[in-house]
């Protein structure tokens, strides 16, 4: 499986249920990645969504406590073993968990590469995202900067180093 993020310097993923900052060359890369793949995340997640709805051209399964919760286009789980088995419908690499903090850290360890977009600076946040590079994860790839409205960043891609 994979994991998608985009983190600050500090690892820092988001506020207050919301992202640290718009990033619309982030927001691109993490389409054109997920394009027709499934993303894994929390009710919380998708509720931070435009409009509250699915992201179109993928399968959404979200995941959560609330039984009684339903959300139209998604398919929805109450575990992360229930996840687990939906999941083996799908091939291990067309899987992106895709957050909040509970679910990417819920699915760490199942997880091979992660798509990482760093921002060189720091943000408040309340939300954060392992830090990788404490974790025997190499990062393999980065681009070159990219900047959106003053913010500079690059896409890092890390992998899980094999025994």
């Amino acid at each position: 499986m994979n994991a998608i993020v985009v983190v600050d310097k500090n690892w820092g993923i988001g506020k207050e249920g919301n992202l640290l900052v718009h990033l619309p060359g982030d927001l691109k890369y993490y389409k054109e990645k997920t394009l027709g793949k499934v993303v894994v995340i929390g009710r919380k997640t998708l509720e931070s969504f435009p409009g509250q709805k699915p992201l179109q051209g993928r399968t959404n399964l979200v995941i959560t406590r609330d039984e009684s919760y339903r959300a139209e286009g998604c398919i929805l789980c109450n575990s992360k073993e229930d996840a687990l088995e939906r999941l083996k419908e799908f091939e291990d690499k067309d899987i992106f968990i895709s957050g909040g903090e509970s679910i990417y850290r819920e699915f760490m360890d199942l997880c091979d590469t992660f798509y990482v977009t760093k921002i060189q600076e720091e943000f408040e946040a309340d939300r954060y995202f392992p830090r990788l590079d404490d974790m025997g994860m190499e990062m393999v790839w980065q681009s070159e900067p990219c900047e959106d409205k003053g913010v500079t960043y690059r896409f890092c891609k890390y992998v899980r180093e094999q025994l």
